[in-house]
């Protein structure tokens, strides 16, 4: 990271540029398109977080959290979870700290609603980025999201001091 990265809302200024946001070519079967992600966020207003991450001025990544959702499915609302629905960072800005910072700001956003827990899923196999979530103290549960494996990762109290992740102060800001 050159600067401290930052989140900001998609607005009409900035859509073109995240829509082109790009993964490396050999990921892209592993991510939904930034396109698609806000499509759904557009249908799930209530649910989703969309965010865009920026180092600078420089457009580096996506992320989408959901929000309290009925994660069975069931509409019983016994499970009800957030977490990192969505995580896009751009090819040539890979490796650099943008992914953690991801997963600290919706564990932040998460901890700020009172959450205690962080869930995400992950396609599974050797080209996939379970390593990366593990690394970052992620527990896969023994359960599957279609076919992709569930890992969560326990945030602790609203201190953030108390969290499995340390997560800095987000900002969030408009480009």
């Amino acid at each position: 990271m050159t600067t401290t990265p930052r989140l900001a809302t998609v607005t009409a200024a900035n859509f073109d540029a995240a829509i082109g946001l790009k993964v490396r070519t050999d990921q892209e079967h592993l991510v939904t398109p930034v396109v698609k992600s806000l499509a759904e966020a557009y249908v799930y207003p209530d649910i989703a977080w969309p965010r865009l991450i920026f180092d600078g001025e420089r457009l580096v990544g996506f992320l989408m959290a959901f929000l309290d959702i009925d994660f069975a499915g069931d509409g019983r609302g016994i499970d009800i979870r957030s977490g990192l629905w969505r995580l896009n960072i751009a090819a040539g800005e890979q490796g650099r700290g943008y992914g953690r910072f991801a997963v600290e700001s919706v564990a932040t956003e998460i901890r700020r609603r009172g959450g205690t827990r962080l869930t995400t899923t992950w396609h599974q196999g050797e080209d996939g980025p379970e390593g990366f979530y593990l690394r970052l103290g992620f527990r896969p549960t023994g359960e599957l999201s279609g076919d992709e494996k569930v890992g969560e990762l326990e945030l602790g109290q609203a201190d953030p001091s108390d969290a499995a992740v340390h997560c800095p102060s987000v900002q969030e800001s408009s480009p």
